[in-house]
C-alpha cells in the first residue's frame, strides 16, 4: 500500500495513512476535502492533544481552522501510528490533555 500522508507528530509518533483510507475519511467527512496539508500541520503543531476516553492508544489532535477546530484522530502503536479519521468540530472533546500549547 502506498503511503499518502506521513508525518512525525508533536508526540514523536510517525503517523501515516494511505490514499484509499484518506478517500474513505473524506467520503464520511466532506468538510476535510483538500485539507491534507492542514492535517499534517495539526499533527506537527497541535493546539491540544487529548487522550481518548474509550481507547488509551487513541489520541485526538486539535488545531484551530477557520471558526472551528480540525480534529485528527490517530492510533499510536509502538512508536508508529495511523490516522483513524479527521473532521471539523466546534468543540474539543473532554478527556485527559496530553499536550497543550502555551
Amino acid at each position: 500500500m502506498l503511503v499518502y500522508i506521513e508525518v512525525l507528530s508533536k508526540l514523536g509518533q510517525q503517523i501515516r495513512t494511505t490514499k484509499r483510507h484518506w478517500d474513505a475519511i473524506v467520503g464520511k467527512h466532506e468538510s476535510v476535502t483538500g485539507l491534507e496539508e492542514q492535517v499534517k500541520e495539526t499533527l506537527r503543531n497541535p493546539a491540544y492533544v487529548r487522550l481518548s476516553k474509550e481507547d488509551k492508544a487513541v489520541y485526538l489532535y486539535y488545531a484551530p481552522y477557520g471558526g472551528y477546530f480540525l480534529c485528527v484522530v490517530c492510533r499510536h502503536l509502538n512508536g508508529d501510528g495511523f490516522i483513524i479519521t479527521a473532521y471539523l468540530t466546534d468543540k474539543i472533546k473532554k478527556g485527559v490533555t496530553v499536550y497543550e500549547t502555551d
